[in-house]
C-alpha cells in the first residue's frame, strides 16, 4: 500500500537554521538520503507557505486566493510517498524522517489503490 507522509515542521525549521552548518549539512544529507531508499516513490520539501496560492471555481469562475487554506503552524512543508507492505512498516519509515525528532509531525495517509 502506498502512504502520503505530510511532514509538518511545526517549528523545527527554526531549530534547523540555529545549528551549526556542518550539522545542517548533515541534516540535509540525510534528508537526500531517505529519498533514495527503497519504497521511496516521491518526496520534495516545499517552498514557504508564503508563496502558496489556493484556486476555486465557483459558477464556472475560477478564483485564486494568496495562501493556503489551513490555519497557521498546520502548513504541509514536505512529503514522501513511501509504498509499505503495511501500517507498521510505514510508521517505522516515519520514524526515521529527521522532522519526527525535532519537534515536527509526519502524517501518514494511505493512499487510494485504483
Amino acid at each position: 500500500m502506498r502512504y502520503l507522509m505530510q511532514v509538518r515542521f511545526n517549528g523545527a525549521d527554526a531549530v534547523i537554521r540555529e545549528l551549526p552548518p556542518d550539522e545542517r549539512a548533515k541534516l540535509t544529507a540525510e534528508f537526500e538520503a531517505i529519498r533514495g531508499l527503497p519504497g521511496v516513490l516521491d518526496g520534495n520539501q516545499l517552498e514557504a507557505v508564503a508563496t502558496a496560492k489556493t484556486v476555486s471555481v465557483n459558477d464556472g469562475r475560477t478564483i485564486v486566493s494568496d495562501g493556503p487554506t489551513v490555519a497557521d503552524g498546520a502548513e504541509l512543508d514536505g512529503y514522501y510517498i513511501y509504498d509499505a507492505p503495511d501500517v507498521h512498516a510505514a510508521i517505522a519509515f516515519a520514524s526515521r524522517i529527521p522532522v519526527a525528532r525535532m519537534g515536527g509531525t509526519i502524517e501518514l495517509r494511505a493512499m487510494v489503490e485504483r
